[in-house]
């Protein structure tokens, strides 16, 4: 699959974003539009707010309830994008599920709905937007929200770190096999406080916050210009993970 163009790969100017509706995901949303760019976004409920911002921009909002790990729902997802909106060149994967349980008291069957829903999901969206990305000759570029729970040990999240874990690692395997023609990075967020960090309770994002060099925890604008440069900008950054955690990981 190799690319002898040495041409930089252009802006995103068609977006799929998964887990779409609400906090980072809706931030996103919100920031491709601001970029002149269309976006395709899902999740398993659609908010008022994405709603609304696929009502006020018809023709470059495509919005759905699915659930990510629905193969085949995403799949006619992406189609149903590609119809709408123009061929998609972009990707973020933002969609997960949280965890907050020591692994000894974490049922199989929880442990299964992380691995599908973080790690197995991600991978079946990606390849399904790359296929139809080579299908039509197209260019693009691929963003994995992953954490920093990647990069280091929390209790509580074992199952949790080690599927952003995999998904940081199949980044880095599947911006080799692109051979450039799909530029594949990660953004790995620290603990913010959104739905599904809640559930580590008020005392333990203070000691979070307490440990951060930058003495406060992550917020999700902190994250958008990050995404932003992954999917606009000439940066020629390719199989990288780019933490953002207040310097808490150092």
């Amino acid at each position: 699959m190799s690319d002898t163009t040495n041409t930089p790969i252009e802006p995103a100017s068609v977006v799929v974003v998964s887990g779409g509706s609400r906090g980072l995901g809706l931030a996103i949303v919100e920031d491709i539009l601001a970029q002149g760019a269309k976006v395709a976004a899902f999740a398993r409920t659609v908010t008022p707010e994405l709603q609304a911002l696929a009502d006020a921009n018809p023709e470059r909002v495509l919005a759905a309830s699915v659930d990510a790990t629905d193969a085949k729902a995403v799949a006619a997802f992406v189609k149903e994008a590609e119809t709408r909106l123009g061929p998609v060149d972009g990707l973020v994967n933002n969609a997960a599920m949280g965890q907050d349980s020591l692994h000894i008291h974490t049922s199989p069957e929880q442990i299964s709905a992380l691995i599908e829903t973080n790690l197995v999901a991600p991978l079946l969206l990606a390849r399904t937007v790359i296929r139809r990305m080579m299908a039509k000759g197209k260019r693009g570029r691929v963003v994995m929200v992953t954490s920093v729970c990647a990069q280091r040990g929390y209790s509580g999240l074992v199952a949790y770190g080690a599927t952003k874990g995999g998904l940081d690692s199949a980044m880095r395997a599947l911006a080799r096999e692109m051979h450039g023609r799909v530029l594949v990075n990660s953004v790995a967020p620290g603990f913010f406080a959104s739905e599904m960090s809640s559930v580590l309770g008020q005392t333990q994002l203070d000691t979070i916050t307490r440990r951060t060099p930058s003495g406060r925890l992550v917020e999700p604008e902190n994250i958008v210009p990050v995404v932003n440069m992954l999917l606009f900008q000439d940066t020629n950054l390719n199989g990288q993970v780019i933490t953002v955690d207040g310097g808490n990981s150092i």
